[in-house]
């Protein structure tokens, strides 16, 4: 198969395979004591900065569902669009990790895209997008020998349509599976365009307790239209079609129940005026 190389490795996360690691085992022993009334996660959504940032929050959830299943394939959303972007998926080849490559589950990958209209990337030809490679390395760390379908879906009724199919194609197909939505949450202050709360403490606050607070409750009561319309019309998420995609596949699965399993923002790491939310949810 053909290569799809990474864009992030060496910046956003470490290139060199025992850097990686290494980075890895700090984040678990970071994240030993979150808990979370999930029992048996089926999906998550996790954020998309730089491992410096949100690499823990990230990599915490996606181990929590690599405890509990050992899929087939690993469905991944992500990638920033609006409502009338096109829907866009690399059908075939390979993502480049620095644990090793992890290949396109040609065959889900196929048959979605003869039911639903993509935008294709190949692994020479793509948009260069860190919501989803940023999920790589660790899906190829804890799901060693799982396939993955990546996708780019934007806040709309249709994505949720594309969410339940999805469902019922990987049974057809006899794959068992686990889902990631990849988002980040509001994105605040001069660097962002975002300065309604001015700036300094009280900013921080109304972030943390009322702006992402309302998009964290939607993804806790696994409402999809509600993610979609929060991230809409108070800009905190900002991949709200792939966390709503995300929460529509969990319960097309069974899953009841989803619960935060950790909540933070980039004022913790690096203080300043513009900042970035982020949580983890398992469900």
């Amino acid at each position: 198969m053909v290569l799809r190389k990474s864009v992030f490795s060496g910046s956003w996360y470490p290139a060199d395979q025992k850097a990686c690691e290494d980075q890895i085992h700090q984040f678990l022993e970071a994240g030993k004591n979150q808990s979370v009334s999930v029992a048996n996660p089926v999906g998550g959504i996790v954020p998309h900065a730089g491992w410096f940032f949100s690499g823990s929050i990230a990599c915490n959830v996606i181990h929590r569902l690599a405890r509990a299943a050992s899929p087939d394939v690993v469905v991944v959303f992500g990638m920033h669009l609006h409502s009338g972007s096109p829907r866009t998926i690399m059908p075939e080849g390979e993502w480049e990790t620095p644990f090793g490559p992890i290949a396109v589950d040609t065959a889900l990958a196929g048959e979605l895209t003869r039911r639903y209209t993509f935008q294709t990337e190949t692994p020479t030809r793509y948009q260069q997008d860190n919501t989803i490679e940023l999920q790589m390395p660790f899906i190829r760390y804890f799901f060693k020998d799982a396939r993955v379908v990546a996708m780019g879906v934007p806040p709309t009724a249709e994505t949720l349509v594309l969410a339940n199919s999805i469902v019922e194609t990987t049974r057809k197909l006899g794959l068992s599976m686990v889902v990631i939505g990849s988002t980040d949450l509001t994105h605040y202050g001069p660097n962002y365009g975002l300065i309604s709360k001015g700036t300094g403490p009280n900013a921080v606050d109304w972030v943390r307790n009322e702006n992402d607070r309302r998009v964290i409750d939607a993804m806790t009561r696994m409402n999809p239209e509600a993610v979609i319309r929060e991230g809409l019309s108070n800009e905190n998420a900002c991949c709200c079609g792939a966390a709503a995609a995300a929460i529509a596949v969990g319960k097309a699965m069974g899953a009841k129940k989803a619960d935060k399993l950790v909540y933070a923002t980039s004022y913790e790491k690096s203080p300043g005026d513009s900042f970035v939310g982020y949580v983890g949810m398992l469900f």
